[in-house]
């Protein structure tokens, strides 16, 4: 039996309870759907989980990806998994019934994602970096891109990337020095230069890798306001739409070798060293990094839910061990005639097992409340839509950066309670320790976020994003104080909004006028914010666990949800005020810091 990577109850509580997906169904877009439709994708997702991608998870960590003779060889395992998942129709399954998709939920597929993840990260990265690609390419490309293309990414034949990042410019993208010149075929240019950190960018499990790319048509603007957006194939067609495959003058220079996540490649690409890449520009000219946001803030999305889902498997792993591994008795036995007790008996481990409980199921909540906003935006119109994309594009880095970090400290704390046997290959743990550490730095590191939350975010459209993300949270206090256990969470939530806000407030009066000591540490203020969120998520839950504990108070599974709820807010929730001190102090502790006194 496959040990337990994620808890199917909680994510059917999630789904069915806190977040009623059905109730979307009574959108036009989403009526041929319901819970019986959404169980079945959960299930057939459980499925492959399960049978092809967990059983991989260990081999592809040990077997990982090697560069040889110009092409990187990955896990030849991954060739049925791709195939799967392309003939199952996993890759456009959000995508509308016209083009073959079957119009399912975003949050239903990022829960089937979650899953996936869960299982074995590596090899769930394939699968929706080509659904990104597609998703590029059929928004905003034209019908000649869409057909040579979409059907081949969808069916899994083709692998789909995004390829940004260059040797001199990783975050700062206005830096990129990728060229694109005109030829006589209209849409059709000759791409130049070199991409690093390319996840699945090259690889023998499929017959094409086709990368959306970022890059300057010369002679266009300067900076930003010059990037452009191209479809780069690995292999293009000898006759422009038909003929065979042929090379389109795309290298893999090189592979890196990763801390974690070794089962996915991540290639060092040379486009155009023989003057013969071809790239079709996706849109108009000079609008790809506006086309590219679409990508990235789903993968953002994406990369937030990576992290819950590494810390899941981890967190699973270290309560099996807890409940089977003895060492010690209670500190009130002093009995050394009794036998030893399992460890999760002891209080210090409860507080590391409470503390990954709430990380986990806290970040999935809100990554699934964002994909509620997602599914919302989609099928609502006017002032109501307005509102869930200015909730989804406030609550984006939040959502992306908690669940990375706080996944680092959560799957720390499984490596802990396994001891010296989690720091052994004989356990997973620390192969966890090890994957989670990408996802900070994915898609825009932790820092970069707190500079977008903090100097865009929360002030933008006049501070009413932010009006309407406190309206969300004072309607969950609202439904809590009806019930007498959960009022004081109530309050206490309610103070740490006012506190939030009256923080934010001050430090655009005290720095409003100097970016640098408004943004010195936006990363703390993420943080706080993000404290903030899951704190709001987490009453969220406890307000569907009491109306379920007032018919049966007896129940597990409520009844842990509403300990773990009173633990964040014990214990993590009460981090808010000092950050918030941190962050009105007058000390600028960072900016003083002379480069020569370190």
């Amino acid at each position: 039996m496959t040990p337990q990577f994620y808890s199917k109850r909680n994510l059917q509580f999630l789904l069915n309870e806190v977040f009623n997906t059905e109730s979307l169904n009574k959108y036009a877009y989403f009526k041929d759907h319901d819970n019986e439709t959404f169980a079945m994708v959960l299930a057939s997702a459980h499925q492959i989980a399960d049978k092809m991608l967990r059983p991989l998870l260990t081999v592809m960590d040990r077997q990982e990806p090697q560069l040889v003779d110009g092409q990187i060889r990955i896990h030849e395992g991954m060739r049925d998994v791709l195939k799967k998942f392309g003939d199952d129709g996993w890759i456009n399954a959000g995508f509308n019934f016209e083009e073959g998709g079957q119009q399912i939920p975003a949050t239903v597929l990022s829960a089937a994602a979650f899953i996936f993840q869960s299982a074995n990260y590596s090899a769930s990265v394939f699968p929706f970096l080509s659904s990104g690609a597609a998703n590029l390419i059929r928004s905003f490309g034209s019908e000649s891109l869409k057909n040579i293309f979409l059907q081949n990414i969808y069916g899994g034949a083709w692998q789909g990337t995004m390829a940004l990042t260059e040797p001199d410019a990783g975050s700062s993208l206005t830096d990129i020095t990728t060229s694109a010149s005109p030829t006589e075929n209209e849409g059709v240019f000759m791409i130049s230069g070199q991409k690093i950190y390319i996840s699945a960018g090259d690889h023998d499990m499929c017959e094409n890798i086709v990368h959306l790319m970022l890059t300057k048509i010369k002679g266009g603007p300067a900076g930003a306001k010059g990037i452009s957006l191209f479809v780069v194939p690995k292999h293009r067609f000898e006759k422009g739409v038909t003929g065979k495959l042929i090379a389109n003058d795309v290298a893999t220079a090189g592979i890196y070798h990763k801390m974690g996540y070794k089962g996915a490649p991540i290639a060092h690409l040379i486009m155009g060293a023989n003057n013969d890449c071809e790239g079709y520009l996706v849109g108009e000219p000079h609008q790809g990094l506006k086309y590219m946001f679409q990508m990235m803030n789903e993968a953002r999305l994406g990369v937030g839910l990576n992290g819950v889902a590494i810390a899941s498997a981890a967190y699973y792993a270290s309560l099996a061990y807890a409940q089977e591994r003895p060492q010690g008795r209670l500190i009130s036995d002093k009995d050394v005639s009794k036998p030893q007790v399992q460890i999760i008996k002891h209080a210090d481990v409860k507080r590391m097992l409470l503390f990954q409980k709430a990380i986990v199921e806290g970040s999935l909540s809100l990554v699934l409340q964002c994909n509620m906003y997602v599914d919302l935006a989609k099928v609502t119109i006017g002032e109501e839509q307005k509102k869930y994309e200015m909730l989804l594009d406030l609550l984006t880095p939040v959502a992306k950066s908690y669940p990375s970090e706080m996944a680092c400290h959560s799957t720390s704390n499984a490596v802990q309670i396994l001891g010296g046997a989690g720091y052994t290959t004989d356990f997973p743990v620390e192969q966890y320790y090890r994957e989670a550490r990408i996802n900070p730095i994915h898609e825009g590191t932790t820092g970069i976020h707190g500079i977008t939350m903090l100097g865009r975010n929360v002030m933008q459209h006049n501070g009413k994003s932010l009006a309407l993300l406190s309206e969300e949270m004072v309607t969950t206090i609202r439904i809590a104080s009806k019930y007498d256990k959960l009022k004081p969470f109530g309050v206490q939530l309610s103070k740490m909004l006012n506190k939030v806000g009256a923080t934010t407030q001050s430090l655009f009066t005290i720095n409003g006028a100097n970016p640098e000591s408004l943004l010195a540490d936006a990363t703390l203020y993420l943080e706080m914010f993000g404290i903030l969120s899951i704190g709001w998520q987490w009453l969220l839950q406890a307000n569907f666990a009491q109306i379920e504990l007032e018919k049966n108070p007896e129940d597990s599974f409520y009844l842990g949800k509403i300990q773990t709820m009173k633990y964040f807010f014990e214990y993590e929730l009460i981090k808010i005020n000092y950050l918030s001190e941190r962050l009105l102090s007058e000390n600028k502790v960072t900016i003083d810091m002379k480069e020569d006194w370190f």
